[in-house]
């Protein structure tokens, strides 16, 4: 259960912009999530926001005091620490709502959709061009985070989109990214 948060706050330097730092940050931890085998621990950005479409500088940390603790205890803040403040643990408000905080995917380059068809209906570029016209590539407004794949090895953006408000808590297992579409993390 999500009983407890800890707050990590990025802190920019003149060379690396807050959202850089936050993509490293965000990078090791899933990592260290991966590699425990860690599904206890959901992830917020308390600054949030759509218009202007950002994360903010501050990645959350929600589970129980004991996984937050455990998750401390290693070693995977190597070589942030200078980058990074880490508040306390600290237990989350009784009367916060809950959300979740998911992970979505678009289908955006016209032209990677268009491969894709050429591939599997054998279809020339001129044809794909007409089934998939240029106008139907789409723009994400989501806020995200630049990451690095670490199978392929290619950089990509993981969009971030926030459900409603629910006011009671839905437990559940997280990715190894924090995220859940099901399982809610308290929000304030």
């Amino acid at each position: 259960m999500t009983t407890h948060y800890i707050d990590l706050t990025v802190v920019p330097d003149p060379e690396t912009g807050s959202a850089q730092i936050l993509g490293v940050l965000y990078d090791h931890l899933h990592l260290a999530l991966a590699h425990q085998r860690r599904d206890t621990i959901g992830i917020s950005f308390p600054d949030y926001s759509l218009n202007p479409r950002s994360l903010g500088t501050t990645l959350r940390l929600h589970g129980s005091q004991t996984d937050l603790q455990q998750l401390l205890a290693t070693d995977w803040l190597k070589g942030m620490r200078d980058h990074v403040r880490i508040k306390d643990i600290a237990a989350a408000p009784a009367d916060a709502q809950h959300r979740t905080v998911q992970r979505k995917q678009f289908k955006t380059s016209a032209e990677r959709m268009r491969r894709r068809r050429m591939r599997r209906k054998g279809e020339t570029e001129e044809q794909a061009k007409i089934a998939i016209p240029s106008s139907m590539e789409r723009r994400p407004d989501l806020p995200y985070v630049h990451l690095h794949s670490r199978s392929t090895l290619q950089p990509f953006c993981l969009f971030i989109a926030i459900g409603p408000p629910l006011r009671q808590a839905i437990s559940g297992p997280f990715s190894s990214y924090g995220l859940s579409g099901t399982a809610t993390v308290p929000w304030f």
